[in-house]
C-alpha cells in the first residue's frame, strides 16, 4: 500500500519488506516526517518484517486540517487503528508499534486503547503520558517543556521557526543535538506553506487531549541520558503505568534516537519480536 483515506484526508505510507511478513508500525515525531525512519527500516525489513511507516496527519499536504481538534489525540490514535485496517483487511493480527516523540505519546495512547491490536510496543524518548504530567509538578519537566506554552501561540511560532528560509528552525534542531544535515531535512519539510502550521496543530490540540490509562501490552522503553526533553522523574516514572512486561533502555546518545541509534531501536523491536513469538 501507498496510502489510506481517513475523514476526507489522504495520508502517505511507506510499506516496506514481505507483504507476509509480521507488521511493524513506525510513527514519527515533531518536526520529522517518515524518512527518521530511514536507517531503522532496512535493519527490519532484513530480519523479514513489513515495516509501515505513515507520514502522520499534518505532514502531508492532503492531509492537512485546519481546526485544532482535528490534530487531538483521539483522531492521531484512529489514524493508526485505520491505517491497519486499510493495511491488513480482516486479518487484524497483533503488531508491533514504534513510535518517537508525539508519535511516541499516539503509541502510547493507542496501546492503552487498544491492547488487542498490538503484539509489542517500543517507545523512544518519550514518557508515558500520565509519568510526564506528574513531573511536571515535581520536576525539571516544566522548565524543560516550555516551548510547549511557546508552540500554543497563534502565528509567532512559524513565523520565528521558518524565518530566513528555515534557518531558525534548523538552528533550534542543531542545538538540540540533531546534526546539521538532518536539522536542515526537517526545516526544508516544513517550508511549503501551511506545513509548519498543520504540525503545531498537535501541540495547540492539547486543550482537547483526553488522559492516557495504564498499557497491557509488553513494552521496551528507550531513552537517551542526555535528552533535554524530559526530566528523570519522567523517565522513571513510566514503569508505573505499564501492567505488563516492561523493559527500559538507556542509550548513551540525546532525544533524536531513531536518526542516531537506528541500530538499538532494532535491535529492541527485533527482541519484542522474538519475545511475541514465543508467547
Amino acid at each position: 500500500m501507498d496510502s489510506f483515506t481517513r475523514t476526507g484526508l489522504h495520508l502517505r505510507v511507506g510499506d516496506h519488506g514481505p507483504a507476509e511478513g509480521d507488521v511493524v508500525v513506525c510513527l514519527h515525531g515533531f518536526p520529522q516526517g517518515p524518512e527518521a525512519w530511514d536507517d531503522v527500516v532496512p535493519r527490519l525489513t532484513a530480519a523479514g518484517l513489513r515495516v509501515l511507516v505513515p507520514e502522520q496527519r499534518g505532514y502531508g499536504a492532503r492531509a492537512r486540517p485546519a481546526r485544532r481538534r482535528d490534530y487531538a489525540l483521539a483522531e492521531l490514535v484512529a489514524d493508526v487503528d485505520a491505517l491497519l485496517d486499510a493495511a491488513q483487511g480482516p486479518a487484524r493480527a497483533p503488531v508491533h508499534l514504534v513510535g518517537h516523540d508525539w508519535g511516541g505519546v499516539v503509541a502510547w495512547a493507542f496501546a492503552a486503547a487498544h491492547p488487542d491490536r498490538l503484539a509489542s510496543l517500543t517507545v523512544l524518548s518519550q514518557a508515558h503520558p500520565a509519568a510526564y504530567r506528574a513531573a511536571v509538578t515535581s520536576s525539571s519537566q516544566a522548565w524543560r517543556s516550555a516551548y510547549v506554552g511557546f508552540f500554543q501561540l497563534p502565528v509567532l511560532p512559524e513565523r520565528l521557526l521558518t524565518a530566513g528560509g528555515g534557518r531558525v528552525l534548523a538552528a533550534s534542531l542543531r542545538r538540540s543535538g540533531l546534526p546539521a544535515d538532518l536539522a536542515a531535512g526537517y526545516a526544508r519539510r516544513h517550508s511549503a506553506p501551511g506545513s509548519l502550521r498543520a504540525a503545531l496543530g498537535w501541540y495547540r490540540a492539547l486543550p482537547f487531549a483526553t488522559g492516557v490509562g495504564p498499557v497491557h501490552v509488553p513494552t521496551t522503553y528507550l531513552h537517551g541520558r542526555r535528552d533535554p526533553f524530559y526530566a528523570a522523574a519522567a523517565v522513571e516514572g513510566t514503569a508505573g503505568h505499564v501492567r505488563a512486561p516492561f523493559r527500559r533502555v538507556e542509550l548513551d546518545t540525546g532525544h533524536w534516537i531513531p536518526e542516531l541509534a537506528p541500530g538499538a531501536v532494532a535491535e529492541a523491536v527485533l527482541a519484542a519480536a522474538r519475545g511475541s513469538q514465543r508467547t
